[in-house]
């Protein structure tokens, strides 16, 4: 269980009355994300999480080391992974992949975005739209949080699947939501080095378990697309058939639908938009990709190159480009827990060859590309290709 390192009582001053130009809500991925691209920026700016920056991981915390090494946070990584295993109960198949992962320590990580960024930080919990404020037209939105009311002409939800800037949020177990949860046992780095994944119903009705390597830890866990299936006991099972003990415990929901990546005023992004990707469930890639597209626009809204409502159409339009990639990942989801198992595994046997595993795990990267985040001119491939 993680421990608030927030301060309290006469300790918290009061945020009320604030006013800035932008508001960022939330102090993970997407909105870390958002924070960097308006570095340098003259505006006013502030950045709220109900915990410290970096305090509490909800993930494996591994990405493509691509995008790590594009977001210029490599000081973080603390291993990288060439190759993935897929296990099934009648085989088990490993891929040398056209890119690497790497698994991060992550209150690094997201300490190396914010020192990029620049922007005030504070601790506060935000409850939602404020009651009784005036509505958006008026230049400014209001924000409730804890510590008094902050209003902004630009505000952005990064504070996860609950989108708590939304008129109305989700509710698990009847959500388009999948549950994720991990141990973190110590390791002597002995293992295989690989990202293992193991589709197993015995396991894990509909979904998969993972062991990621980190160095002087590893990070096992199960993930069930079905919110109502429970995933404490497969996690406990999963470890103890490596010989590991299950200690440090994290877990999350996450989300596996696209959703609106405005509504009345407001940017969502990360999995508040929905952009936890369907089938692997990752989402630190994608919530690094539309937060730079976020914070792009913010930044153009801010040198007066467009207007608040063009920008949240643009953003909009970005997002739901992505659609039919989304799409086909979770018709994927769909489709690989009803194969029969025998199957799946002669399918696996089949993709295993190195073009075809390139050709799929490339199509896997373009659909949020580590090139996005260089500058404009520096890209090396067209943004109208990402979203392909």
């Amino acid at each position: 269980m993680t421990r608030r390192a927030t301060a309290r009582g006469e300790d918290r001053s009061s945020l009320d009355g604030t006013s800035v130009d932008v508001l960022i809500c939330g102090a993970s991925f997407a909105g870390l994300a958002v924070a960097r691209e308006l570095a340098g920026s003259a505006a006013s700016m502030l950045l709220i999480d109900r915990y410290e920056i970096g305090e509490r991981a909800t993930s494996a915390c591994a990405a493509p080391t691509p995008w790590l090494a594009a977001m210029g946070v490599q000081g973080a990584i603390s291993q990288e992974i060439p190759h993935m295993r897929f296990t099934t109960p009648h085989g088990s198949f490993r891929y040398r992949l056209p890119w690497s992962w790497s698994s991060f320590d992550y209150r690094r990580l997201c300490e190396l975005l914010y020192e990029q960024s620049g922007v005030r930080f504070e601790t506060a919990k935000v409850k939602g739209r404020a009651p009784g404020a005036p509505p958006a037209g008026d230049g400014q939105i209001a924000v409730e949080t804890d510590r008094g009311t902050i209003r902004a002409r630009l505000v952005v939800d990064a504070l996860g699947w609950r989108r708590v800037l939304a008129a109305s949020g989700y509710q698990p177990p009847d959500a388009p939501l999948s549950r994720g949860l991990e141990v973190h046992p110590h390791s002597d780095a002995s293992g295989s080095g690989d990202l293992d994944v193991w589709i197993e119903r015995s396991l894990v009705r509909r979904g998969y378990g993972w062991c990621v390597p980190a160095g002087a830890e590893a990070r096992v866990g199960v993930g069930s697309y079905a919110p109502e299936d429970h995933v404490r006991a497969p996690t406990v099972a999963l470890a103890g058939r490596l010989g590991m003990p299950a200690e440090r415990y994290q877990g999350n929901w996450f989300p596996h639908r696209l959703r609106a990546a405005t509504e009345d005023g407001v940017f969502f992004a990360g999995d508040s938009a929905g952009h936890c990707f369907a089938l692997s469930g990752e989402g630190i890639r994608t919530a690094f990709y539309f937060g730079i597209a976020c914070g792009r626009e913010l930044r153009a809204v801010l040198e007066q190159a467009r207007s608040r409502e063009d920008a949240l159409r643009r953003y909009a339009r970005f997002s739901a480009s992505h659609r039919r990639a989304y799409a086909i990942a979770l018709g994927l989801q769909r489709l690989i827990p009803a194969l029969p198992p025998r199957a799946l595994t002669l399918l696996l046997r089949a993709i295993g060859s190195q073009g075809i595993v390139d050709r799929a795990f490339g199509w896997y990267l373009d659909q949020a590309h580590p090139s996005f985040a260089l500058p404009a001119g520096a890209q090396e491939r067209p943004v109208t290709a990402l979203a392909a």
